[in-house]
């Protein structure tokens, strides 16, 4: 379920601009406030899960993610669905770190690697199901059955975990630490709050960059209260392992990079290539399905191999598909511009994910598994959300720069050139005004999809450079031997 809504909504966002009248900033939002709110919290699911039990909270999840969906499903406005987001990213952030704690503690450490290949490769395969079946709903019904297809889902998943999971959790006592979560909350929303709305309010707005201190402030008082709190919701004594510390600054660029290349892909496809919203979920598919057909055997690597070396070469691998993906233009076929890009990201992203994951997991001792889960999790979801706030800007300032440069060609009265202007965060969505004749306008259209291919360039360049940190971190801080992440597992805290 969870995994399935962060791909569906990416394909209804071209349909949740027109359908709202919405900016880019607007739907920025949507997905956002979701992973905001996942990001920040999923670290008190872990915890959670630990002390009262792993499937009551996944299940307490799943039905909150379940009554949100419903929400979304309803909504009337754009601010209403953005408040409806952020539920259910209450309800993601209970019942990911369950499902993963919930198998971790179900195999020893010998076969854990290929279950958690497994877990990995049927959430690829949902994922994959998602933009097919959500670019469908969307062409052919509404966009709004994006969301109302998780309840049934909800559904089957409560009747399943009822039946074959059984109950488990830490063997240790502690303590929620609800001021961290509240500090993180605060943290990651003002610096986020700030680099989405300085491109529409402008970084001299007051509300911008106190927002981005206050931010800032929160978060560094976070690492000050997680020091000192007696059950931290990030047990800093984690990070002394150097497998669990480099696996999670692979996370962080890898996952940066990935987020925001998955926020403006279907734009791209949609707005500028004029694919259908059917078409545009299923141009992602040769990806995903390879992470669902490698993910066991990738998982297999880290017993074999030792993990340094899947995520030394997966990352690189990916690096070289965002390349791909930077040099197609406009209206040109699928399959000899974007299959090859998607074919060589998704190679890159299998070898990469179940390694990444399995050695996150062998770094800490059993009655860790909660919160290391909860925290490589955290920062994919922080990683997305930064990103997108971060590389947004980018887009906008690559497709603002082009669309002027080439509005100078046009010689348009004054009036009509300032409208485009101040329309610029709309992005492919910008119609060109009225009142031009036929020819104008068609050059505008043409001046307005090229601004965004130089701007999806840049941010796919810089994607592929975070790839290559990624991977420069692996070599540096993963060990090499097969059994070394292991005999390094960090365990209780005294």
């Amino acid at each position: 379920m969870a995994f399935i809504d962060g791909t569906v909504v990416n394909v209804a966002l071209p349909a949740l601009e027109a359908s709202f009248h919405a900016t880019v900033v607007d739907v920025q939002w949507v997905v956002e406030s979701y992973g905001l709110l996942l990001g920040a919290l999923i670290l008190v699911g872990g915890s959670l899960g630990d002390l009262f039990g792993r499937r009551r909270i996944f299940l307490l999840g799943v039905a909150i993610f379940a009554l949100a969906s419903a929400g979304c499903g309803i909504a009337s406005n754009i601010h209403l669905l953005i408040l409806a987001r952020s539920i259910q990213g209450v309800g993601a952030a209970l019942l990911v770190p369950g499902s993963l704690a919930i198998i971790s503690t179900s195999f020893d450490e010998k076969s854990r690697g290929q279950a958690i290949g497994t877990w990995s490769g049927f959430t690829a395969i949902t994922t994959a199901l998602g933009p097919v079946l959500g670019g469908w709903l969307v062409q052919h019904a509404s966009w709004r059955w994006v969301f109302f297809i998780n309840l049934p889902l909800a559904a089957l998943v409560v009747v399943i975990s009822l039946r074959h999971i059984a109950e488990s959790r830490a063997a240790r006592g502690g303590e929620i630490d609800w001021g961290g979560a509240v500090l993180a909350t605060l943290g990651l929303g003002g610096v986020v709050y700030g680099f989405i709305e300085s491109e529409s309010l402008g970084w001299g707005n007051s509300l911008v960059w106190s927002s981005l201190i206050a931010g800032c402030g929160c978060l560094l008082l976070f690492l000050f209260v997680e020091g000192r709190v007696r059950s931290p919701m990030v047990p800093l004594a984690l990070f002394r392992s150097s497998s669990f510390t480099g696996a999670n600054l692979v996370t962080l660029f890898l996952y940066g990079a990935t987020g925001t290349f998955f926020f403006l892909f279907p734009l791209n496809l949609i707005q500028v290539q004029k694919y259908s919203a059917t078409a545009t979920g299923a141009a992602m598919l040769p990806l995903i399905l390879l992470i669902f057909l490698l993910s066991r055997w990738s998982g297999g690597l880290v017993a074999r191999y030792g993990a340094r070396l899947p995520l030394t070469i997966g990352p690189l691998v990916a690096a070289s598909g965002f390349v791909l993906f930077a040099v197609p233009s406009v209206s040109r076929n699928y399959w000899t511009s974007f299959f090859p890009a998607v074919v060589v990201l998704g190679l890159g992203m299998a070898i990469t994910v179940a390694p990444l994951t399995t050695v996150v997991m062998n770094s800490v001792s059993e009655d860790r598994v909660g919160a290391a889960s909860g925290i490589n999790n955290a920062v994919a979801r922080v990683a997305g959300v930064l990103a997108i706030a971060v590389l947004g800007i980018v887009m906008v300032r690559g497709f603002g720069w082009e669309l002027g440069r080439s509005l100078t060609h046009l010689s348009l009265p004054g009036r009509i050139l300032r409208e485009i202007q101040a329309n610029e965060i709309q992005f492919a969505g910008l119609k060109a005004p009225a009142g031009l004749d036929a020819g104008t306008r068609a050059a505008v259209a043409q001046s307005i999809e090229q601004a965004f291919v130089v701007g999806f360039r840049l941010v796919a360049i810089i994607c592929a450079g975070l790839s290559v940190v990624s991977a420069a971190v692996a070599v540096l801080m993963i060990p090499q031997g097969p059994g070394e992440a292991a005999s390094a597992a960090v365990g209780p805290a005294a």
